[in-house]
Formats: C-alpha cells, sequence, structure tokens
C-alpha cells in the first residue's frame, strides 16, 4: 500500500497470447482510484502513469488494441492509507496581557511520503474552559481570535480527515498582567463639614488590555480616612462619610492576577458648615440676687452635621463671659447678677 499524497507508479504491460507473439502496441487507459489517463505503450509493451493523488478502489488498465491485436483489460486493487500529520502552532502576540486580543493560528501539514493539504477541522482546548473547533482553509490553517486566554498550556488537536491522520501539539501561552488606572470622584465637592459625602473610585483596563479589574481598594486622605472597599462588577467601589476633610482623597488599588496596581488621587474641599445657636434661661423670669443659669446650643445648620466645638461668648443683661462648649455642644455660665435684657449668645 501507499500512502495519501505518496508518489505511486502505476504500470500495465500488454503481451500476446499464443498462438500470437510479438509486441502489442497503442495505448492504455488507466481509470478508477482517481485515474483516467491514456498511456502510449513503450516498445517493451508496457505504459506506466507516475501520480500522487491516487485513492482506495480499483484499477482497470484498458489495452484499446491495435491492427494487430485485440483489446484486453486488466485490474488491481489498490490500497492508499492515511499519511500522517503535524501541527504546528502559532501565538501572536506572545507574551500578551490580560484581555489583549491574541491570534491562534495552528497549520496541519502533510508528513512525507504523504503530500498535499489535510482538510477538516481543528479543535483548540487549554485553561479557562477553551473549546473551539475550527475548519481548516484552503491551506491548511485555522486561526482563533480572542481576548481571554490565560497563561497556560493549550493544545490544537487536527480531527483528521480521510486522507490524513489526526495529529495534535501542544503550546505555551503567557499572559501578563495588564496595566490599570484609577480615576477618583467626590459628590458634593465641595462640601461643607458634617455633610454626608459619596466618594467612588473607579478601575479601569489599559489598552491593550481590556475586561474590568476585581479587588479592592483603599482609600486615604486628610482626617484619618483610610477605608477599603470591595471593587463591584462594573469595577467601582463607593463609600459614604460625614467626617471628610479638605485635602487630597487618594486611592490605591491592590491589584489582582489579571491586573497590575495603581493610585488615583482627587483634591477635595470641605467649608465650614452654617451653624445655630439657641439660648435658655432658667429661671425666667427671676429676681434681683436670685441665681440663674444661662445656657447656649450650638448645633449644625443641614447640610452640614455634627457637634461644633469652641467656646460660647454670653453679653448682655450684664453679661461678658465666654465659656467652653461642652461635649454635647452646650455652654452654660450661672450668675446672680443678671439684669433685664437681652442675653446675646
Amino acid at each position: 500500500p501507499s500512502v495519501c499524497g505518496e508518489t505511486v507508479t502505476v504500470c500495465a504491460t500488454v503481451t500476446a497470447i499464443a498462438p500470437g507473439s510479438g509486441t502489442p502496441t497503442g495505448t492504455i487507459t488507466f481509470t478508477g482510484a482517481g485515474l483516467n489517463e491514456t498511456v502510449t505503450l513503450d516498445m517493451s509493451g508496457t505504459a506506466c502513469v507516475t501520480t500522487s493523488s491516487l485513492t482506495n478502489g480499483t484499477i482497470t488498465a484498458v489495452y484499446n488494441g491495435n491492427t494487430c491485436f485485440l483489446p484486453s483489460t486488466g485490474s488491481l486493487d489498490a490500497t492508499v492509507n492515511q499519511a500522517s500529520s503535524t501541527v504546528s502552532v502559532t501565538v501572536n502576540p506572545d507574551p500578551s496581557v490580560c484581555g489583549e486580543t491574541v491570534t491562534v493560528c495552528a497549520t496541519v501539514t502533510a508528513i512525507a511520503p504523504g503530500s498535499g493539504t489535510p482538510t477538516g477541522t481543528i479543535t483548540f482546548t487549554g485553561p479557562g474552559g477553551l473549546n473551539v473547533t475550527l475548519t481548516l482553509d484552503a491551506g491548511g490553517t485555522a486561526c482563533l481570535t480572542t481576548s481571554s486566554l490565560t497563561g497556560g498550556t493549550y493544545l490544537a488537536t487536527y480531527n483528521g480527515d480521510s486522507c490524513f491522520a489526526g495529529s495534535d501539539a501542544p503550546f505555551d501561552v503567557t499572559v501578563n498582567q495588564a496595566a490599570s488606572t484609577t480615576t477618583v470622584s467626590v459628590d458634593p465637592d465641595p462640601s461643607v463639614c458634617g455633610e454626608a459625602v459619596t466618594v467612588c473610585a473607579t478601575v479601569t483596563a489599559v489598552a491593550p488590555g481590556s475586561g474590568t479589574p476585581t479587588g479592592t481598594v483603599t482609600f486615604t486622605g486628610a482626617g484619618g480616612l483610610n477605608e477599603t472597599v470591595t471593587l463591584d462588577a462594573s469595577g467601582t467601589a463607593c463609600f459614604t462619610t460625614t467626617t471628610l476633610e479638605t485635602g487630597t482623597v487618594t486611592v490605591t488599588y491592590s491589584g489582582d492576577t489579571c491586573f497590575l496596581p495603581s493610585t488615583g488621587s482627587l483634591d477635595v474641599t470641605v467649608n465650614q458648615a452654617s451653624s445655630t445657636v439657641s439660648v435658655t434661661v432658667d429661671p425666667d423670669p427671676s429676681v434681683c440676687g436670685q441665681t440663674v443659669t444661662v445656657c447656649a446650643t450650638a448645633t449644625a445648620v443641614a447640610p452640614g452635621s455634627g457637634t461644633p466645638t469652641g467656646t460660647i461668648t454670653f453679653t448682655g443683661a450684664g453679661l461678658n463671659t465666654t465659656v467652653p462648649l461642652n461635649a454635647s455642644g452646650t455652654a452654660c455660665v450661672t450668675t446672680t447678677t443678671l439684669e433685664t435684657g437681652t442675653v446675646t449668645a
């Protein structure tokens, strides 16, 4: 037997049958097993055809006769087995980064003495559940374009056809971490002390990388800000605080298996909030020389919040006293010298 694409020589010899004698002349027509060719007999009565396209089947050789010899026919069964094949793989680019578009091509070629271009399909398998089957083109090549490769060893498997046996080739792919960028937003900005402010960070891939980074970001900044938050499915992390202070908010992305760490920052302004003061006098009315307690409470005006600190100065009605606010934002003075009039705090 031969294999697909192997060069095969098919010969037919015509001889005289007694009592006839001599060497027949003329032509032989070969048909079957992929043949259809007419060849002239040589001086020994033989005609040969050389081909690399023989297929399994019966070869029939028909002698077409001449003036001296009658036509005749001979046949022979020919066996053509599958030829061996080999697979070669290219990866471009390699190495790549996470999310980068990569083209993987596999080319199947015949192994001598086989020849020709294999047909059929190639199956790419590997890490991450890759399992894609593609049809070979006219050149025996199939290409896969994807942005979801991970590092590791993959396999390109040629599934064979009627003429070529299957084969496979493992190939290694290197996929490095892609660069990332982190942006920061603050809403509202500017704000006032104690106002509820939402601080967000969004981490995105830097081309040629693509995809959505995962992991955590850490917010740091003025006033002891130190908050770590997990990125959501869109690559964003937010938190809300009422303790933000004027300064720079810095966000550090910790990175993951696919993306490198990155840092972003934003200057924020937190202005003084408005306050209001309420005053109480107990007892009121009083009488001259009576012990009276005068209190003032300072509170934040929305959207500000929190408890004001500092001092209250009482004036009027015989008062001129400055008192520190306590932890609840209240300051009191007790006196026996209060006079009728307006107390201003």
